[in-house]
């Protein structure tokens, strides 16, 4: 998320749209272009209307300002990029010049960036078991209902981390980390939260949280709500720079490029993708993995691969469990069509997506599937469930976490 600075005027959006020369390389690489082979849904395509929607020649009607929000923001175009055009920088401005023109924040977004009412939702979800029921009962819904789709993609609580883990009994103090909570994975990927913990400290590290509310305001920054972001960005960095820590570790790769480069830009702390923090750590080879025999499906999601630490420090910790046997998805379709909240407001885009995804997954038979993303680990997983399958899903960190025994000597 380099270089995004919301709610600029039409001048700076056309001049990023002038880099762009329309040579078309990004299209292989365009999940949302693939589905139809529609130009308006290419990257192209889409930095034309924000270039015509910035000099005022195209009236911003529902039609074509549909075709910026089917975007799934997914930076695989900006990755491939000959000439290096900022596509998030044209989309998340563009958005945010075209805000005004829109509704309000509904309560949705809202709910999904309060933990403590997330935690309230969750605790009664599972008390009344809703993840077994309430999707049939949403099937009954109107087809455009938000609550049908609310009630069909309802997440389930990760369970507790299973692991016979202990912490070194002598591990030599090596400072204090923050570990980044989140908004939405704070209740949804606890375990993942969990399980870094339990990996720092077998590393010698003092880990903090902190208090209260903290989201990188990556949903509203992509949504174009500049005033959301900064709000959320503004009570994110008092609360981590409060800590004392110097150095921030995500779990959700969803998470790093916002809080990285919108939430924690210019401050004094360093934010880091926890998958590649322990993976150079040198204390890490004093750690010791249980075998584990296994084939492990893994899905690289577009905000761990562009801008985020990529695949190589995840290979190299799965290679530290014995008996493990990883297996990547293909590389198209990149995105599986969570993005976010887009997974609840473009339906039948996102859907498209994950099925082509969820057939790579059933295709290599795994006995569990690997990402490291909270929305991704939510929709893959729900997918799955509609599918009957009984693949759990998880983080790279859980699953080291459950196979972390103790410490060589």
């Amino acid at each position: 998320m380099a270089e995004t600075t919301p709610g600029q005027s039409g001048s700076a959006i056309e001049a990023l749209a002038d880099q762009c020369v329309m040579c078309g390389l990004c299209l292989p690489h365009c999940p949302t272009y693939a589905l139809d082979r529609h130009e308006s849904e290419s990257p192209r395509g889409r930095i034309v209307l924000a270039r015509q929607f910035a000099r005022g020649a195209l009236q911003p009607t529902a039609e074509a300002v549909a075709h910026l929000d089917r975007c799934l923001g997914c930076l695989s175009c900006q990755a491939v990029c000959p000439s290096g055009v900022r596509y998030e920088a044209i989309l998340v401005q563009s958005r945010a010049l075209l805000a005004p023109l829109r509704p309000a924040p509904g309560p949705l977004r809202r709910w999904l960036t309060q933990p403590a009412r997330l935690r309230r939702l969750a605790a009664l979800s599972a008390f009344v078991r809703a993840e077994r029921w309430l999707p049939r009962l949403g099937r009954w819904l109107p087809a455009a209902s938000p609550l049908r789709r609310l009630a069909l993609e309802v997440p389930a609580a990760p369970k507790p981390l299973a692991s016979s883990t202990r912490n070194p009994p002598n591990a030599a103090p090596r400072g204090p980390l923050t570990l980044f909570p989140g908004c939405i994975a704070s209740v949804f990927d606890r375990d993942t939260l969990a399980a870094g913990r339990v990996l720092l400290e077998a590393l010698g590290y003092e880990v903090r949280l902190p208090q209260g509310t903290v989201c990188c305001g990556a949903l509203a920054l992509h949504a174009g709500d500049s005033a959301g972001a900064a709000a959320s960005a503004a009570g994110t960095r008092a609360a981590l720079e409060s800590l004392g820590a110097d150095r921030v570790l995500v779990s959700a790769s969803g998470c790093l490029g916002s809080l990285r480069d919108h939430a924690l830009a210019g401050s004094h702390l360093e934010v880091e993708d926890i998958l590649a923090f322990v993976a150079r750590d040198p204390g890490l080879e004093t750690l010791r993995f249980r075998p584990l025999a296994a084939r492990a499906a893994l899905h690289l999601p577009c905000t761990q691969l562009n801008g985020g630490s990529g695949a190589a420090p995840i290979r190299a910790l799965l290679g530290r469990i014995p008996g493990l046997e990883v297996l990547e998805l293909p590389a198209q379709p990149r995105c599986c069509g969570a993005a976010g909240s887009y997974f609840l407001e473009h339906a039948d885009q996102a859907d498209r997506l994950r099925a082509d995804r969820l057939d790579q997954v059933v295709a290599q038979a795994p006995d569990l599937l690997l990402t490291s993303n909270i929305g991704c680990r939510i929709f893959l997983g729900n997918g799955l469930r509609q599918r009957a399958s009984a693949v759990p899903v998880r983080h790279p960190l859980a699953m080291l976490a459950m196979q972390l025994e103790t410490a060589r000597p």
